[in-house]
Protein backbone atom coordinates (compact mmCIF):
# COMPACT_ATOMS: atom_id res chain seq x y z
CA UNK A 1 0.00 0.00 0.00
CA UNK A 2 1.40 3.43 -0.96
CA UNK A 3 2.23 5.92 1.76
CA UNK A 4 0.00 8.99 1.91
CA UNK A 5 1.42 11.99 0.12
CA UNK A 6 2.62 14.74 2.46
CA UNK A 7 0.66 17.99 2.31
CA UNK A 8 2.58 20.83 0.69
CA UNK A 9 3.25 23.72 3.07
CA UNK A 10 1.93 27.20 2.43
CA UNK A 11 4.32 29.97 1.43
CA UNK A 12 3.79 31.54 4.86
CA UNK A 13 4.85 28.28 6.51
CA UNK A 14 7.97 28.02 4.34
CA UNK A 15 8.90 31.59 5.26
CA UNK A 16 8.96 30.44 8.90
CA UNK A 17 11.38 27.57 8.26
CA UNK A 18 15.04 27.54 9.31
CA UNK A 19 17.73 28.99 7.01
CA UNK A 20 18.26 25.56 5.44
CA UNK A 21 16.00 22.54 5.09
CA UNK A 22 16.39 18.94 4.06
CA UNK A 23 16.00 17.86 0.47
CA UNK A 24 12.89 15.75 1.26
CA UNK A 25 11.26 18.74 2.97
CA UNK A 26 12.08 21.04 0.05
CA UNK A 27 10.79 18.46 -2.43
CA UNK A 28 7.41 18.43 -0.70
CA UNK A 29 7.25 22.22 -0.89
CA UNK A 30 8.16 22.20 -4.60
CA UNK A 31 5.80 19.35 -5.41
CA UNK A 32 8.29 16.80 -6.69
CA UNK A 33 9.73 13.57 -5.32
CA UNK A 34 12.84 13.66 -3.23
CA UNK A 35 14.60 11.31 -5.67
CA UNK A 36 13.81 13.72 -8.51
CA UNK A 37 15.21 16.67 -6.55
CA UNK A 38 18.32 14.69 -5.57
CA UNK A 39 18.88 13.85 -9.26
CA UNK A 40 18.58 17.52 -10.22
CA UNK A 41 21.07 18.47 -7.50
CA UNK A 42 23.51 15.80 -8.66
CA UNK A 43 23.32 17.15 -12.25
CA UNK A 44 23.67 20.77 -11.08
CA UNK A 45 20.17 21.58 -12.40
CA UNK A 46 18.26 22.10 -9.14
CA UNK A 47 15.79 25.01 -9.20
CA UNK A 48 16.99 25.96 -5.70
CA UNK A 49 20.38 26.73 -4.17
CA UNK A 50 21.90 23.97 -2.10
CA UNK A 51 24.84 23.43 0.20
CA UNK A 52 26.76 20.16 0.17
CA UNK A 53 28.47 18.62 3.14
CA UNK A 54 30.17 15.55 1.73
CA UNK A 55 27.29 13.42 0.46
CA UNK A 56 24.68 15.38 2.43
CA UNK A 57 22.77 18.23 0.79
CA UNK A 58 20.55 20.93 2.27
CA UNK A 59 18.40 23.48 0.49
CA UNK A 60 18.73 27.21 1.23
CA UNK A 61 15.26 28.30 2.31
CA UNK A 62 15.50 31.78 0.75
CA UNK A 63 16.04 30.24 -2.69
CA UNK A 64 13.06 27.95 -2.09
CA UNK A 65 10.93 30.97 -1.18
CA UNK A 66 12.07 32.83 -4.31
CA UNK A 67 11.11 29.81 -6.44
CA UNK A 68 7.71 29.51 -4.83
CA UNK A 69 7.06 33.24 -5.24
CA UNK A 70 7.95 32.98 -8.91
CA UNK A 71 10.82 35.44 -8.62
Amino acid sequence: MAEPKAKAPTLAEVKGWAATVSVPQAAIAIGCSQSQLYALIKRGEAPVKTLSYGRRHVVITNSLIALLEGA
